[in-house]
C-alpha cells in the first residue's frame, strides 16, 4: 500500500503542472497584496524596530473585566453566544451601540439604524458592494486608507483624491472638483473620510469642514462614508462629533469598532446609517458569513452594558498620550531641517513627507538594514503619484524603542537627502 502512494506521489511530481492561472477570475487576477502585510513580514525579526504596524497595544486589553465576563457570558448566555445569530446582529449590543452614539455623540439613532459587522474592514467591503458600480466615482482623501482603496478598488470605481491639511480634507478643493465634475455632466457616488485622527494622516477635520461637507453632499447628491474607528482615541484638544451628528438627511454611513478600544480580535464592529441602507447591506452579508462572531458581540454587549467602556477608555487614552509626546519629541530632536510631519491630537499614527525627490519604498529596504521600519507613503494614494512620504506608528512598540527608531530613521534619511 505504501509503495502505491509513493509510486503515484512520484508520478504526480513528474507531471506537468497546471496553469494555475489560468482558473482565476477576471477579478482575482486583479488582485493584490496588501503592501502593508506584505512589508511586515520583512520585519519580524527582533532586531528591528517596527513603526510600520497599525496595532493596539496589548497591555490596552481589559483583562481583568473580560476574565470576569467571559465565564458569565458562558454560564448566562452561552446557548445563543455558541449558536448563529442573526445577520444584522446581537440585538442587546445593537442595542447599546445606539444609545452609546446618542450619549457620547448626540446622533439621534435606533437599533434599527444599527448593523454589526465582521470589523470595519467588512463594512467597508459591503458598502463597496451595495453602492459601487463600475466607473463610480468615489471621492477619497490624499492619503487615505489603504485597506478602503482595496475593498473600494475591486468594484472598480474611479477615484478622485482630495489632498489634506491640517484641519483633515480640504473640502474647498472637493467642492471645486464638484462643480468641474457637474459642468462635465458627472457626479460623485461616494465621498470616503477618516475625519477624526485621520489614518495614515493623524489629521483631525474641523467642525466647520465637517458641516460643509453635509451641505456640498446634499447639494450635489451624494453619500458620505465616515470611518471613526480613532473617535475615543483623544490625548489632548477639543472632541468633535462625528459627521454623523448633524446629518439630517440620512446621507452618512458611519462605521465604528471595538478593536481600538476592547480588543481587535473580537472582530467586532458597526454600520449605522438610514435603515433602507442597512437592509441592503444586511442582505449583501447573508451571502458573505450568514452573521458575526456571536460570542464577540455578546462579551462587547456584556462590556457595554457594564458600564466598563466608559471607565476603560482614560485607561487607553493615558497609556497611549505619552507615547505620541515621545514620539514627537524624538522627530523635533533627530529629524533634519526640510522633513516634515503631522502633530496629532490623538489616534495611532504620525504622517511625514520628506523633501521631493526621495522615494520612501526604495528608502525602505536601507531602513531595515539600520534596524527601523515604516510603511511607505505611496501605497496610501489612489493615484500611488506621491513618492516622498511615511507612515508612523506610535501604540505598539516601547517608548526606549520609538525614540531609538526615530534617531535610526533620521540616519537613514539624513544619508537619502545628501545623495
Amino acid at each position: 500500500m505504501e509503495e502505491k502512494l509513493a509510486k503515484k506521489m512520484e508520478e504526480k511530481l513528474e507531471a506537468p503542472t497546471l496553469n494555475y492561472e489560468a482558473y482565476f477570475s477576471e477579478k482575482a487576477l486583479g488582485m493584490k497584496a496588501s503592501e502593508i502585510r506584505e512589508l511586515l513580514k520583512l520585519v519580524e525579526s527582533s532586531d528591528i524596530i517596527s513603526l510600520a504596524g497599525g496595532l493596539p497595544n496589548p497591555e490596552t486589553f481589559p483583562y481583568d473585566v473580560l476574565e470576569e465576563i467571559l465565564p458569565r457570558v458562558i454560564a448566562e448566555h452561552g446557548a445563543q453566544a455558541l449558536q448563529y445569530g442573526t445577520t444584522k446582529g446581537y440585538t442587546p449590543l445593537r442595542l447599546e451601540i445606539a444609545e452609546l452614539l446618542r450619549r457620547r455623540y448626540g446622533i439621534p439613532i435606533s437599533k434599527v439604524d444599527i448593523m454589526i459587522t465582521s470589523g470595519s474592514q467588512q463594512g467597508l467591503d459591503l458598502i463597496g458592494r451595495v453602492f459601487i458600480n463600475p466607473g463610480d466615482i468615489v471621492v477619497v482623501e490624499a492619503p487615505t486608507y489603504l485597506a478602503a482603496l482595496q475593498s473600494f478598488g475591486y468594484y472598480d470605481p474611479k477615484f478622485v483624491q482630495i489632498p489634506l491639511d491640517d484641519e483633515g480634507m480640504r473640502v474647498d478643493l472637493l467642492e471645486e472638483k464638484l462643480r468641474a465634475l457637474k459642468a462635465e455632466g458627472k457626479k460623485v457616488k461616494l465621498v470616503y473620510t477618516i475625519p477624526t485622527f485621520q489614518n495614515p494622516g493623524g489629521v483631525t477635520m474641523s467642525k466647520e469642514r465637517r458641516k460643509r461637507l453635509l451641505e456640498l453632499a446634499s447639494e450635489y447628491d451624494f453619500i458620505i462614508i465616515e470611518d471613526g474607528p480613532y473617535n475615543e482615541l483623544r490625548y489632548r484638544g477639543e472632541e468633535i462629533p462625528p459627521i454623523k451628528r448633524w446629518d439630517a438627511e440620512g446621507r452618512v454611513l458611519y462605521l465604528g469598532t471595538f478593536s481600538k478600544i476592547l480588543a481587535p480580535g473580537l472582530r467586532v464592529a458597526w454600520v449605522a446609517g438610514e435603515p433602507h441602507f442597512i437592509r441592503k447591506l444586511e442582505i449583501a452579508k447573508q451571502g458573505i458569513d450568514l452573521c458575526t462572531n456571536v460570542l464577540g458581540q455578546v462579551i462587547a454587549a456584556e462590556f457595554l452594558k457594564g458600564g466598563h467602556l466608559e471607565r476603560h477608555i482614560p485607561r487607553i487614552r493615558a497609556f497611549y498620550k505619552p507615547k505620541l509626546e515621545t514620539m514627537l519629541e524624538a522627530l523635533d530632536k533627530y529629524m533634519p531641517e526640510g522633513v516634515r510631519w503631522t502633530k496629532p491630537e490623538g489616534g495611532m499614527f504620525v504622517w511625514m513627507t520628506l523633501p521631493e525627490g526621495i522615494d520612501t519604498k526604495a528608502m525602505f529596504e536601507k531602513a531595515v538594514s539600520k534596524g527601523v521600519a515604516y510603511v511607505p507613503g505611496e501605497a496610501f494614494f489612489a493615484d500611488r503619484s506621491v513618492k516622498n512620504t511615511l507612515r508612523l506608528n506610535f501604540t505598539y512598540v516601547e517608548d526606549e524603542k520609538i525614540v531609538e527608531g526615530i534617531r535610526r530613521l533620521a540616519e537613514v534619511i539624513k544619508e537619502e537627502m545628501k545623495a
